[in-house]
C-alpha cells in the first residue's frame, strides 16, 4: 500500500483561512476552529513556518485543484467517465485532468498504469509534498552572501539595516543584495535553510517565531464585550459622585511573579489593596476583587476603570458579583487612570520595586492603606483620603473644592 495513503493534510484554502485568521490576530485556536482544521494542524503549520504566512494568493488557489475536486475526479473515474466528460463537470480544462490523472502513476512503472485506482488522499499528499519542494533560498546556496550576512546580525544590525547596506557596499554585485523579508524568512522558516535560529536573539525583538502582523483596521478587543473609557459617563470625568474607582496592579520581583492590586476611588482618593497569594492571574484577581469590594456600601461600587491587562479577563463575572460598570483605558494610555497612577508612585515608600510582594498579607496591606488614606491630601484641601470620605457618607460635606487629574 502506498505509504502516503492516509488522512491527508488539510486542504490549502483551509490552511489559508487559518492563516487569514492568524493574521487578524486571532488566537491559533481559535483560527484553527474558524478554518475547519484542527488545532494540532494549525499550531504544526505556526511553528514550521514560524510564525510567517506562507504564500497562499488567491490566483494560486484558483490554479490548484481542491482535495474537494480530487475527490470527485476519484468518484466519477470509478464510475468510467473519461477525462474530458470529468473536465466538464468540474469547470477545469482537459489536459488539468489528465495530468492529475497520471500524479498517481508517476513512481510507477508504465505496466503498472492501468492497474492502479486514483485516490483523492493519495494525490493531496502527493501535491502537498510537491508544493514544498521551493526553489533554494539565495541564503542557503550562496556561502558569499550568508557569511557577509550572518556577520552583519552578529553586530547586531537589523535585516534592513543589512539589506540597504548591502547594495551600498556591492553595488555592481547584485549577487550579493537580498531584500528584508529574506533574511527574515531565512531566519523564522528554518525549512528555508540558510540561516541558523540561533542569530533571531540578535534582532531588535529577540523573537524565535514572527508575531504575525496587523493592519491597524485589524485592531480587535482584548476582551468579549470590553467597555472602553470613551463611553464612560461624563459624571465619572467630573468626580462630583463618588463610588468611582480606577485599578492596576503593582509587579513585584519578576522572579517571585507577585503582584499586588491597587484600588483608589477618584473623588476621594480612597485606596484599597487587594492581596493576590499566588500570583495575579485572572481567577485570583476576581476572587480578591469580589471580596474587597463586598466591604463597601453599595453606594461607592458603581464603576471601575482598569487598564487592558490580562489580569481582567473575567471583568464580566466581576462586574456581575460587585454590581459594578467597568470600562477599559486605551493601550499604552496609563494617563486615563491618573489617580491610581499617582497613587502607585506613592505606595512605592511602602512596596519597594524589585521585592517579592508575597512577603505583604492581607493585614500587612490593609495597614499600608491606612496609613496613606491618614495623609492629608493637597488636591483634598489638606484632607485626608478617609475624612472625605467619610464626610461624603455622612453628607455633612460636598466632594473636595480642588479638582485636578492625579
Amino acid at each position: 500500500m502506498d505509504a502516503r495513503v492516509g488522512r491527508p493534510a488539510p486542504p490549502r484554502e483551509r490552511m489559508s483561512g487559518f492563516w487569514a485568521g492568524i493574521r487578524s490576530g486571532l488566537s491559533q485556536e481559535r483560527a484553527a476552529s474558524g478554518a475547519g482544521v484542527s488545532v494540532a494542524s494549525g499550531r504544526r503549520s505556526f511553528i514550521d513556518r514560524g510564525g510567517v504566512m506562507p504564500p497562499t494568493g488567491a490566483g494560486q488557489l484558483r490554479r490548484s485543484l481542491r482535495f474537494a475536486e480530487r475527490e470527485e475526479i476519484a468518484l466519477l473515474r470509478a464510475a468510467g467517465v473519461g477525462v474530458r466528460e470529468i473536465a466538464r463537470t468540474l469547470g477545469r480544462h482537459p489536459s488539468t485532468i489528465s495530468r492529475e490523472l497520471r500524479r498517481v502513476c508517476h513512481h510507477r512503472g508504465p505496466g503498472d498504469r492501468h492497474k492502479m485506482k486514483y485516490r483523492a488522499s493519495t494525490a493531496q499528499a502527493d501535491a502537498d509534498q510537491q508544493a514544498r519542494r521551493a526553489k533554494p533560498a539565495r541564503l542557503a546556496t550562496s556561502q558569499r552572501l550568508r557569511m557577509e550576512v550572518q556577520s552583519r546580525l552578529v553586530d547586531d544590525h537589523s535585516p534592513e539595516q543589512i539589506a540597504r547596506r548591502l547594495r551600498e557596499d556591492f553595488p555592481d554585485d547584485p549577487e550579493m543584495w537580498v531584500s528584508h523579508e529574506t533574511i527574515y524568512q531565512a531566519l523564522y522558516v528554518q525549512s528555508r535553510g540558510g540561516l541558523k535560529q540561533e542569530l533571531t536573539k540578535h534582532l531588535r525583538t529577540g523573537r524565535a517565531v514572527r508575531k504575525p502582523r496587523r493592519s491597524g483596521g485589524q485592531r480587535r478587543e482584548r476582551f468579549a464585550g470590553m467597555v472602553l473609557i470613551s463611553q464612560r459617563p461624563p459624571e465619572v470625568e467630573d468626580r462630583a459622585v463618588p463610588g468611582h474607582w480606577e485599578g492596576d496592579l503593582i509587579l513585584g520581583s519578576l522572579e517571585s511573579g507577585s503582584a499586588v492590586g491597587t484600588l483608589v476611588e477618584r473623588t476621594t482618593r480612597f485606596v484599597m489593596l487587594l492581596h493576590l497569594p499566588g500570583g495575579h492571574t485572572a481567577d485570583i484577581v476576581q476572587e480578591a476583587m469580589v471580596t474587597k469590594m463586598a466591604t463597601l456600601p453599595e453606594q461607592l461600587r458603581l464603576s471601575l476603570t482598569w487598564d487592558q491587562g490580562a489580569e481582567m479577563a473575567n471583568h464580566i463575572q466581576i462586574a456581575e458579583a460587585t454590581g459594578m460598570s467597568i470600562y477599559f483605558c486605551d493601550p499604552h494610555s496609563p494617563w486615563q487612570r491618573g489617580s491610581n497612577e499617582n497613587t502607585n508612585g506613592l505606595l512605592r515608600q511602602y512596596l519597594p520595586k524589585g521585592t517579592d510582594l508575597s512577603f505583604y498579607g492581607p493585614g500587612m496591606l490593609d495597614n499600608i492603606a491606612s496609613q496613606l488614606n491618614s495623609r492629608p491630601r493637597k488636591t483634598l484641601n489638606w484632607r485626608t483620603p478617609a475624612e472625605t470620605l467619610d464626610a461624603l457618607l455622612s453628607g455633612t460635606s460636598g466632594p473636595p473644592g480642588v479638582a485636578t487629574t492625579d
